[in-house]
């Protein structure tokens, strides 16, 4: 005789009408103990309703989107016993149907041939071994086969039930990746293993981030009020893309410093009006340029490019140094060549004729390339700190901002002093944080020293 049991919500404490927000299992289904069954949703938490006993579903007594309460019936599971001595009954019936004779109609007549012996079924294959989502895709090196690190704050975030992170934590899932298609943007089971599918058909570049990454939702601003729809200029089209993909690919970090450049802003003051006399408009940007170059030349390591494997690392042995430059049609990154062959003079003359060329629209394509480091500075606008992204294959980008007044103590008073605002982003992946701060600290003490940045190139 057939046992059914009877599996109801458990104890959610005072909880009343709480949402059911997704049914896990289906008639048919085989269920072990601890497997969850449906989950729901309070105003606090999500939760799973675990089966208590191994079995068969017969019957699913709820339905996602309605409501339920302790104690309340959730499904009916068939016992894993009777399911089990259903199947060893059926053995013998089928065994002696099987020994019994046909009927006279239909025996072969003697006559018949013999029938060829049957041929024992090939032996089972063996398990083959699970594939996570960061494993499918084709390893073009070592590191390939690694499962791609889950970003556990971003994991924790992500609003899925207990059991659809541990079905991720199995298929080496990112659930902060995963874009949910439940209520309220809950991720499901059938979200992760969508996720999985894409990842498998959709070849490295998926498992990479890209064709993986969730959609931003798409909103009809117009709903809400008036608008304008202006195209984005050509500039800004072309450089976003690099920009997502340096953004998305490179692991970023940013070390923030600050440099006190009051004797350099002093010697500037002295020597511009010198330099303007020969046609050369002195700026900060030159004096931090050539600082940059004494300090790439200390730090080789930031002066490179991972190559297109990215198991080893090109250190370069010229130093070509781009800079951010405002136009109006948008941002474009001129490269001083061969910085380090050039004095603060020969910098500022550079600076200015790529600037010019970039402000007027004629700067050309060859002017933009083979830049091994770049400097944002935002110090002419305003600002204290900011992270700017990686111009990739670089490896680095320093930011600056703008210089101020602020007390400092010294000597064992509080003195006046210049301080300009550092911030460097670099690719953790070539520099960790410790290099990076030396870096930093190593140009402070760079820029406070301005008599040495005048010194002639050898």
């Amino acid at each position: 005789m057939s046992r059914l049991i009877e599996m109801r919500v458990p104890d959610m404490g005072n909880f009343k009408d709480v949402a059911v927000i997704d049914v896990l299992v289906k008639p048919g289904d085989r269920v072990e103990p601890e497997a969850a069954l449906v989950t729901l949703e309070t105003e606090k938490a999500t939760m799973d309703v675990p089966a208590t006993a191994a079995g068969v579903v017969e019957t699913v007594h709820v339905q996602k989107g309605g409501t339920i309460n302790q104690g309340d019936l959730v499904v009916t599971v068939r016992s894993e016993e009777d399911v089990a001595a259903a199947a060893v009954a059926a053995v013998p019936a089928a065994a002696s149907s099987a020994a019994a004779p046909p009927p006279a109609a239909a025996r072969p007549p003697a006559t018949a041939p013999p029938q060829p012996a049957a041929v024992a079924p090939p032996p089972a294959a063996a398990p083959v071994p699970a594939v996570t989502a960061a494993q499918a895709t084709v390893p073009e090196s070592p590191e390939a086969l690694a499962p791609a690190p889950i970003d556990e704050a971003g994991f924790s975030r992500a609003y899925a039930s207990p059991s659809v992170r541990k079905l991720a934590r199995e298929l080496g899932v990112d659930l902060g990746r995963v874009r949910g298609s439940g209520q309220k943007g809950r991720i499901t089971a059938a979200d992760v293993k969508a996720f999985v599918k894409q990842v498998l058909t959709g070849g490295a570049a998926a498992a990479a981030g890209g064709a993986a990454l969730p959609a931003v939702p798409v909103v009809d601003f117009a709903a809400f009020g008036a608008v304008e729809v202006k195209p984005l200029g050509r500039i800004q089209r072309i450089s976003s893309a690099r920009l997502h993909a340096s953004w998305v690919n490179l692991p970023h970090v940013t070390q923030f410093d600050e440099a006190d450049i009051t004797a350099l802003e002093a010697t500037r003051e002295k020597l511009k009006g010198r330099a303007a006399k020969s046609g050369v408009k002195l700026t900060p940007l030159a004096f931090i340029m050539r600082a940059c170059v004494r300090t790439l030349q200390q730090f080789p390591q930031f002066n490179a490019s991972l190559d297109e494997s990215r198991q080893n690392l090109v250190y370069k042995k010229y130093i070509h140094v781009g800079f951010a430059a405002d136009t109006p049609n948008g941002l474009l990154v001129p490269v001083v060549r061969d910085a380090d062959r050039k004095d603060i003079y020969e910098l500022a003359r550079a600076l200015a004729e790529l600037a010019a060329k970039a402000r007027d629209g004629k700067l050309p394509a060859a002017d933009m390339q083979g830049g091994s480091f770049t400097i944002s500075s935002l110090g002419g606008i305003g600002g204290t700190a900011f992270t700017p992204i990686i111009n990739a294959p670089e490896v680095a980008i320093l930011g600056v901002s703008r210089a101020s007044m602020r007390p400092v103590w010294q000597d064992g008073a509080f003195v006046p002093r210049l301080m300009l605002p550092l911030s460097l982003s670099y690719d953790h992946r070539v520099i960790d944080g410790a290099l990076a701060a030396r870096f930093t600290t190593d140009l402070a003490a760079r820029l406070a020293d301005p008599q040495a940045l005048l010194e002639a190139v050898p």
